[in-house]
């Protein structure tokens, strides 16, 4: 094992004084997966920074029916929260197909927006991979990449991310709080996650030493609607293959769209906001000829590998389904809660 120092924080500076001052430090919460790379070799910190003790578990309603969710919450807590539950459906049952009930237990909202890509590759430190170890190349692309992204990509890395959560995130809407040396501010989910570019190992936008205070989300629009689905290899738990986030509101007429939002997950480096989709249906009648064309203009983008074009297509079918779930629950009233 190789040694490291430990320090639990009992105030954001402390932490962030910590982080900065002393060398190879890397920021604690539930553990489920730094201490998993910790285990493998992936990550060696020299200083692991506790922040159980910060009091950032909390989750409260804000004024104009917004919800905060802190950075510690537990992720069993944020999905069985009534307000959650009853307002942003999607987002519980993102997490009830995320993980086993003992890892919600104590997996955060933060650990879970961070965790790293389940690239066998990224895991096995005898492996080329840029993520891991910049310049060494990228085994996954010429190896088994059956469960590699299909947007996004660059030759540098084909990763998926792997949290069901975060797709949530984005088609909610949601913002990401952070506090750092610098202060505080607020990131949109949708642009919290990076693509690999030629800097794969930056998984996100997060500055040095920051550390992911709270979730903030909107107010959900009376009559909206939301749900999260997941393909996978088998019915427990296992990261998503496809999956998909998608909220809908209907106008006043209670046929035309008048907002969408979809979001993919297991397709790319991180959470996919379809922007192309939900710009087709807006304003229009979604049957299911209009949603298809509009989820496939979407998915033209993609640049399958050899091995995992199916993705293109269990992707299409996994959006179509979900939103006519959805405009059937809009137009018929249903309730939200999952």
């Amino acid at each position: 094992m190789k040694p490291f120092a430990y320090v639990c924080a009992a105030t954001l500076q402390e932490a962030t004084a910590a982080h900065a001052g002393l060398p190879g430090s890397r920021y604690l919460a539930g553990g489920t997966n730094l201490v998993d790379l910790m285990k493998r070799g992936v990550e060696r910190p020299g200083t692991l920074v506790d922040l159980a003790r910060l009091p950032l578990a909390g989750i409260e309603e804000l004024p104009g029916g917004a919800l905060r969710i802190g950075g510690t919450a537990r992720n069993s807590d944020v999905a069985a929260h009534p307000l959650v539950r009853s307002r942003h459906p999607a987002l519980t049952q993102a997490l009830l197909a995320g993980a086993s009930a003992q890892l919600r237990n104590a997996a955060t909202t933060g650990g879970n927006l961070l965790q790293r890509t389940r690239c066998p590759y990224f895991q096995d430190v005898a492996a080329a991979c840029n993520k891991r170890e910049p310049g060494t190349g990228c085994a996954a692309r010429d190896a088994v990449h059956r469960d590699h992204a299909v947007l996004g990509h660059s030759e540098h890395c084909i990763a998926t991310h792997p949290s069901d959560m975060a797709v949530a995130l984005a088609a909610l809407d949601a913002e990401i709080e952070l506090h750092g040396e610098e202060g505080a501010r607020t990131v949109p989910a949708t642009a919290f996650h990076r693509l690999p570019g030629d800097r794969p190992e930056q998984d996100t936008v997060l500055r040095h030493g920051e550390i992911v205070t709270a979730v903030l989300l909107p107010a959900a629009a009376p009559g909206a609607v939301s749900l999260y689905r997941k393909a996978r290899e088998r019915a427990s738990y296992a990261f998503a293959l496809a999956s998909v986030a998608a909220v809908l509101e209907l106008g006043p007429d209670g046929r035309r769209v008048h907002r969408v939002a979809l979001a993919f997950g297991g397709l790319a480096h991180a959470p996919w906001r379809a922007a192309t989709a939900e710009a087709r249906l807006t304003g229009t009648e979604p049957t299911a000829e209009a949603v298809r064309e509009a989820v496939e203009a979407e998915l033209a983008q993609a640049r399958p590998l050899r091995d995992n074009a199916y993705k293109v297509t269990l992707a299409r079918n996994l959006a179509c389904d979900a939103l006519a779930t959805l405009a059937r629950q809009a137009q018929d009233g249903q309730p939200r809660t999952p």
